[in-house]
């Protein structure tokens, strides 16, 4: 990329994320290639009632943007030859042996379950077909939450994760906690707690000295306030913050900032090579993980069944999407200009990024917002995506 591309990118993006901050509390947002982050800015505030500025070092519970590096993990265990994606679960995370397929609740309001009739693989809960849901996405494990007292995935405890299967595993593409039992699959091969194996195999190598399950040093100092969205569309801070961790969940409860995120899209688009030389991944293992491994299954709407988690989500509505290790694949060229192939997902709270690495580009965008899916905060990423693809082609 040109020295011009870079110059032409960042100028694009800044007037984005300068605009976002009439739209949102306060935003951070990047855009990096191979070699170097081209952009890194930020406008607004970290907390509209103490009016905080917003900066480039914000520290944000990243929510669902934590999956990708227990994909990561994962994928370094099946290099190693210690991970068998397609062996029982249960043999590295023995809990998964007792989980049971939920079919409806009695006339009692009461769950039916059953024996699944398949053992889940470790492939399944990275693809998410093996059968778990988020109550915030599903009526029936919404059910459970409140007739059933099934504490939400967000306490970070042990028994978030003790919910039953809502098919059996294979059969359908499901977003829910999968890929926190994932997590539970590395701790069983590791025997270390997730932000550990996080520490030495993926943070310390990319040089990710903001990243971790709890505010370690300065990093309380530089978190940023969780805001609400009413119906009326006005803003309020809230005091929500994640639990401390009983479980590190594979799927949500890292806390980073957009730069060390940028230095992980980074290791994809170098072919799993960290800044110092370091492979965190193979060049074969990266080409493996971005392609898509749901065959003939695809990505579904995430329905808001809580409305103040989430409002309906689709990303591209009326395209095809499917998923990877461990992030949604668009199948066609995006309306951002983002081709087809290129990787992507979210987080609850309003953060999104995308992987491209046919272009050798991606980018991160950071708030602090619920619901998820809200429309300013969504709009604004697609226009950074935009506007990154219109200045890289001149």
């Amino acid at each position: 990329m040109t020295t011009t591309n870079s110059s032409s990118i960042a100028e694009a993006v800044d007037r984005v994320v300068q605009d976002a901050a009439y739209r949102v509390p306060g935003v951070v947002a990047g855009v990096t290639t191979a070699e170097e982050a081209v952009y890194l800015g930020a406008s607004g505030y970290r907390d509209l009632g103490t009016k905080t500025p917003m900066t480039t070092d914000s520290v944000f519970a990243i929510f669902s943007t934590t999956k990708a590096l227990t994909g990561v993990a994962a994928l370094q265990l099946r290099e190693s030859g210690d991970l068998d994606f397609d062996a029982p679960a249960k043999e590295y995370a023995p809990a998964l042996g007792e989980v049971q397929v939920l079919d409806g609740f009695d006339d009692n309001g009461d769950p039916v379950l059953r024996a699944p009739k398949s053992d889940i693989t470790t492939k399944q809960l990275l693809l998410h077909t093996a059968g778990f849901g988020y109550d915030f996405f599903n009526e029936q494990y919404n059910r459970l939450a409140e007739n059933h007292g099934q504490p939400s995935i967000v306490t970070s405890s042990r028994r978030a994760l003790q919910t039953p299967l809502l098919f059996d595993p294979g059969e359908q593409w499901e977003y829910g906690s999968n890929i926190d039992w994932a997590g539970q699959v590395i701790e069983g091969i590791t025997g270390r707690r997730l932000g550990e194996v996080f520490r030495d195999r993926i943070l310390t190598p990319l040089g990710m000295t903001n990243t971790s399950f709890t505010l370690d040093g300065d990093m309380e100092s530089r978190v940023a306030t969780m805001h609400q969205r009413g119906a009326d569309g006005a803003l309020e801070p809230t005091d929500f913050r994640l639990p401390d961790p009983e479980v590190h969940m594979g799927g949500h409860g890292l806390y980073s900032t957009v730069g060390d995120y940028l230095s992980f899209i980074r290791m994809w688009l170098n072919d799993g090579s960290a800044p110092s030389g370091e492979q965190i991944l193979r060049p074969d293992t990266v080409e493996f993980a971005a392609q898509n491994h749901l065959g003939d299954l695809k990505v579904k709407v995430l329905p808001g069944v809580i409305p103040t988690l989430s409002n309906d989500a689709e990303f591209f509505p009326g395209q095809s999407k499917s998923w990877a290790y461990t992030f949604m694949v668009n199948d066609e060229e995006a309306p951002t200009g983002r081709p087809a192939g290129s990787v992507a997902w979210a987080g609850l709270a309003n953060l999104y990024y995308w992987i491209d690495r046919r272009n050798s580009i991606g980018g991160y965008w950071a708030t602090q917002i619920f619901p998820f899916a809200d429309a300013d905060s969504v709009t604004g990423y697609l226009d950074l995506e935009t506007a990154t693809y219109r200045a890289l082609r001149g």
